[in-house]
């Protein structure tokens, strides 16, 4: 009888102890099932949990890709330069010192110019030796002219017996004379206008009041601001009758340019493709010389999924990945293959399906999720 007893209770206290640890192994399943709070945080499997009053802190935003047909495009660098028709350089032609042109001193860069102002004076600078020479030379250039004219009113008073062509040759030669005093003395006391070549605005102004210029010095440079030019660069070969157009990122915005033409001479070992931008406005965000991307697109076409370049983010490997949104709740990262289209807008061509939510604004901040 107590050996049956002693066998009840045994089956009693196991049976107590299987429910409750069988109690016990559920309740961590369904912890482990569902992120604790919410915070967000990067899950085993390598998603991402972001709950959605973070979403909205975080400012994410997403877009359903759908596959689309756009023109290849070649990605190069490149850098402004001045379009030829529309801009210009003003340079000294002779040595001399700078001199304001107006009250209001020498214009400084930036300043609005129109054709044909006058931007500042050169006054020549000669030697001691030059000017005296020069001086001397004045003074017979004078004697010469008072006797020449002395002699052309003597042949004047005997009009009647002198032959008309003594009279022709002296009037000439004082004509001749009063010429090279006049040049002579320009030379002494004459200075050279600086001229605006073209309207439009200064790219830059090296002119200091009392500066000391030597010819060909440059020193001012007039652009106009909405019609320049993008010199793009190809180490590769490009098929120049593939060219369609090109485009260039300003400001957040997309600018359109039309190819021009390229040399068939290399530089560098490069060929350069010239570009002009008529787009209104666009050259004010890109002064002469700032290095930019041109988007170079051809004829041929190229199939896959646009998405703005700000969804691209970067892994710890270095590669390039989107983040997907698998669930109100969940993202993950896809390692992709893409092109460049525009400057703001990137060509998926792998590892991303159609119809995925791809988030386009906030990746970087999910990324940065441990």
């Amino acid at each position: 009888m107590k050996k049956q007893l002693f066998a009840l209770a045994f089956l009693a206290g196991l049976h107590v102890v299987a429910v409750a640890h069988e109690g016990h192994d559920h309740a961590d399943e369904k912890k482990s099932a569902r992120p604790l709070g919410d915070t967000p945080q990067r899950l085993p499997d390598g998603t991402v949990f972001v709950p959605k009053p973070a979403q909205r802190g975080m400012g994410v935003l997403t877009l359903k890709v759908q596959p689309e047909t756009l023109p290849k495009t070649l990605e190069l660098p490149g850098r402004v330069i001045m379009d030829p028709h529309l801009g210009g350089r003003v340079q000294a032609m002779i040595p001399g010192r700078i001199e304001p042109a107006g009250a209001h001193g020498l214009p400084a860069a930036g300043s609005r110019v129109k054709k044909g102002d006058i931007l500042a004076w050169v006054v020549p600078a000669s030697g001691a030796i030059e000017r005296s020479n020069q001086a001397a030379l004045l003074a017979e250039l004078k004697a010469a002219l008072g006797l020449a004219e002395r002699r052309l009113a003597r042949l004047n008073e005997l009009a009647d017996t002198v032959p008309k062509k003594d009279i022709d040759a002296a009037e000439s030669e004082v004509a001749s004379l009063k010429g090279r005093m006049a040049a002579v003395g320009g030379g002494l006391s004459g200075r050279e206008a600086l001229v605006a070549p073209v309207g439009g605005v200064l790219a830059a102004s090296n002119a200091v009041v009392g500066q000391v210029v030597e010819p060909k010095e440059l020193i001012f440079e007039v652009i106009d601001p909405d019609s320049l030019h993008i010199e793009a660069t190809a180490f590769e070969s490009v098929p120049l009758g593939e060219v369609a157009a090109a485009t260039v990122a300003v400001a957040g915005r997309s600018v359109p340019l039309a190819f021009v033409g390229a040399p068939r001479r290399l530089r560098e070992q490069a060929l350069p493709l010239i570009f002009e931008n008529h787009a209104a406005g666009a050259g004010l965000a890109l002064p002469l010389g700032q290095p930019v991307k041109v988007q170079v697109q051809l004829k041929a076409t190229v199939s896959g999924l646009p998405l703005p370049a700000a969804a691209l983010a970067r892994n710890t490997a270095n590669q390039v990945i989107l983040w997907v949104k698998t669930a109100p709740e969940r993202f993950a990262a896809r390692t992709i293959r893409s092109e460049p289209l525009d400057g703001l807008r990137v060509l998926v061509t792998g590892g991303l399906e159609p119809g995925d939510r791809v988030v386009v604004q906030g990746a970087s901040l999910i990324a940065q999720i441990r």
